[in-house]
Formats: C-alpha cells, structure tokens, sequence
C-alpha cells in the first residue's frame, strides 16, 4: 500500500501534535508514502507559521526545515498536472474542497490510476478525509 500524505498528515512527521503517532505508525506499514508537488511549499509554510506563532523556535524551524529537505526525496511526488488540476476543480465542487485539498485529492486518485498496489489518503482534515473515503481513498 502506498500512503498518501496531504500537508496535515505530513506535518505530523516532523512536528510532534495530536495523531503524529498514528501517521508515523501508517508510513511504516506502508510500501511507499506520497505527495503532491504543492506539499513542500505547504509544510515549510506551516512551519514558518508554528514559529510566528511560537509554537517552534527559529533554530527548531531551520533544524526541521533541513530534515525535510534532506528527506523530500524519499516520498513519491506526484506533480500538479493539467490532468489533476482538472480533476481538482470537479472534486472541489463535488466535495466542497478548498483548492489544494482538492489538489491533494486528485493527485491520489490520479496515483491510484497509475499505480499497481493501492493507495490510502491521509489527512487530518475531517472533511478531506471523508471526501478521500467518498473517492475509495480511505
């Protein structure tokens, strides 16, 4: 099984907050974990956020941000394609999805079209995850 990681579960590997432990448990059970292209602007914006709020020290940004990066290749990156950013738009109005959860979703459906074993969304996103469930995702 492939996991597929949106920016809410990918997060969680880097930062410890509620349901980190359940992600790390879903990556090592998976063969494989996935991403969109948009998710490396996304977590470095997340942690940029966790600093100005103060949840993460400048060094602890930096030292997290290196990890990631380092790590980045590591994941099956799925790019934001014509085909997904169509597909977006339809499971957007279908699912009422904001754009780059729908972004997220369609690049594990278009991951699960391609690839020969299945694919697991994850999300911490309530709505996401539902919606990922809806599309045979979950």
């Amino acid at each position: 099984m492939i996991l597929y990681l949106d920016s809410s579960s990918l997060v969680k590997l880097y930062v410890e907050e509620a349901g980190s432990s359940e992600v790390e448990a879903l990556v090592a059970a998976a063969d494989g974990a996935a991403t969109s292209r948009t998710a490396y602007a996304e977590l470095r914006s997340a942690l940029a956020r966790k600093q100005r709020e103060g949840g993460l020290s400048a060094a602890d940004r930096a030292r997290i941000a290196a990890a990631f990066r380092s790590e980045w290749d590591r994941l099956i990156v799925q790019e934001v394609t014509q085909d997904a950013v169509e597909l977006a738009g339809d499971l957007s109005e279908r699912h009422s999805l904001r754009a780059l959860d729908a972004i997220h979703l369609a690049s594990a459906r278009l991951l699960a079209e391609q690839s020969r074993i299945p694919v697991r969304f994850s999300s911490s996103d309530r709505r996401l995850q539902e919606a990922a469930a809806s599309e045979g995702m979950a």
